[in-house]
């Protein structure tokens, strides 16, 4: 199945995974709609995919506000859903855990994608498609992310959940590793290198995956017609090892 002429909506496709994917998808033909939390980054993300894109802000921890964005953008072909924050308890001893800030772990990628598919999921083409995001901390866990194992977990199911739910809308998940984003920039470059091939040392790929090898796997359940209920791991062997 082709994208070309397709109408593809990516919710936090501003930077990173979902930037991409939207890349991915305009190559392929597909006509763009992009939607993140600040309308400054929507707008530069619009401006350099060019032709074929568009966007809008939304905060998806919103109700009310996610179902405007879906009214304003109308039908629509795949969704892809990649929206995430990097803020909040996401590590620390059971014990301690502040609770209300571990339900907060939950407001964007979780909550926001139910809101997100909600809003949606009555405008999506039949031989449409879903595909939201978890990670491999679901399958990996580590001392202290016991919150962030099982947010990324309750993704996963809900995929698998929605695409009983929405069929024949085909409804799927990708699952990343490593994958070389803005959200690194924060370290500095030599640090970052290193901590990033320490993180992979130990894998059957060991090297980080840039985000247009990630985005294809959204490209693929996209365009697979009989994939659903899928979680399609991107990880570079991680979860073998």
């Amino acid at each position: 199945m082709t994208l070309k002429s397709k109408h593809v909506v990516v919710v936090g496709g501003s930077s990173g995974i979902g930037f991409a994917v939207a890349s991915g998808a305009v190559a392929e033909g597909a006509r763009v709609t992009i939607a993140s939390s600040q309308a400054a980054k929507v707008a530069a993300a619009v401006e350099r995919l060019g032709g074929g894109a568009s966007g809008l802000a939304v905060d998806v921890t919103d109700a009310a506000d996610v179902e405007r964005a879906f009214a304003a953008i109308g039908g629509f072909d795949h969704l892809v859903f990649n929206a995430g924050d990097w803020g909040g308890a996401r590590r620390g001893a059971i014990g301690t855990i502040d609770l209300d800030a571990a339900r907060g772990l939950f407001g964007v990628r979780f909550w926001g994608a139910m809101a997100v598919v909600k809003a949606a999921h009555g405008r999506i083409a039949p031989d449409g498609s879903i595909t939201l995001t978890n990670g491999m901390i679901a399958h990996r866990p580590r001392p202290g992310a016991a919150v962030s194992s099982a947010m990324a977990g309750a993704v996963e199911h809900l995929a698998r959940g929605l695409a009983v739910d929405l069929a024949p809308v085909r409804v799927n998940c990708v699952c990343p590793g490593y994958i070389l984003t803005e959200v690194w920039d924060s370290i500095p470059a030599d640090a970052r290198e290193a901590q990033l091939a320490a993180f992979t040392k130990g894998q059957p790929l060991a090297r980080v995956s840039q985000a247009a090898e990630a985005a294809q796997a959204y490209l693929f359940l996209m365009g697979c017609g009989y994939a659903t209920g899928q979680v399609l791991k991107v990880d570079g062997g991680m979860s073998i090892v």
